[in-house]
């Protein structure tokens, strides 16, 4: 293991987590760029959720932007193991510690958590003078894809970063369901953004679907900037009236 509460472990750390953190987005990117944007997508055409196409243009920016992310989500992990070598989280090894059926359990809590503080963040950097300095730069992408899942100003980076170091101070989790969260974090990022609802035909409607944030309930706040805000759920939007009317 490497030994990140030292100057140069601290520095590998970064390093290999940023090298993971961006073949993560270019193999993901491209492969979802491929099957919806460059292959044959008639079987998809109906499901697409802008009516403008994607500009080629905002491709460098996007890429530009997301490895500065990148960069600094690799710092955030290296701070997390620094932090769980010092014994600073609760994060845990021993399957049974809490017991088995606490692992699904603190899943969903830390994910519920998550919810609310992206929530509370979102409609923050929504304030104009915030917006233009912190969350301009992910709204430039009007027409949403996989390569704009990351695409955010270093500030609202160093903002989203600072969740699991600090959740993980106060609510125990297993290594592996803290892997788990992190693959439902990159799989929902590259589904709200994709530009393409992925979810069946009427999932809006189902009793579990109409929880679920995808690409059709995101991309209305690319489109109309004051609803939805949500990253995973739609309660929080729903409890405080800021999800888009049907059909907006």
């Amino acid at each position: 293991m490497i030994d990140v509460t030292k100057t140069e472990g601290f520095l590998l750390g970064t390093l290999i987590l940023f090298i993971i953190l961006v073949v993560r987005y270019f193999v993901f990117g491209a492969v979802l760029h491929w099957v919806f944007f460059a292959g044959k997508t008639s079987r998809w055409a109906s499901r697409k959720v802008y009516s403008r196409d994607y500009e080629k243009k905002q491709f460098r920016s996007e890429v530009a932007w997301s490895m500065a992310s990148s960069l600094i989500f690799a710092i955030s992990g290296a701070v997390l193991g620094w932090q769980y070598l010092k014994g600073y989280t609760l994060i845990y090894l021993d399957w049974g510690l809490h017991g088995w059926w606490y692992l699904p359990v603190s899943l969903v809590l830390v994910m519920v958590l998550h919810e609310a503080y992206y929530y509370l963040l979102h409609r923050w950097m929504h304030i104009p003078s915030v917006y233009r300095i912190v969350h301009k730069v992910h709204h430039d992408s009007h027409v949403t894809s996989p390569w704009t899942a990351f695409s955010f100003h270093p500030l609202e980076a160093v903002i989203q970063s600072l969740f699991l170091p600090l959740v993980l101070m106060i609510v125990p989790m297993h290594a592996v369901v803290l892997l788990v969260l992190l693959m439902i974090m990159t799989v929902s990022g590259f589904i709200n953004h994709l530009g393409y609802e992925v979810y069946p035909e009427g999932f809006d409607k189902h009793p579990l679907g109409k929880w679920l944030i995808g690409a059709t309930h995101h991309a209305r706040h690319h489109k109309q900037f004051r609803y939805n805000f949500g990253l995973y759920f739609t309660f929080l939007d729903r409890a405080f009236h800021t999800e888009a009317p049907s059909g907006k």
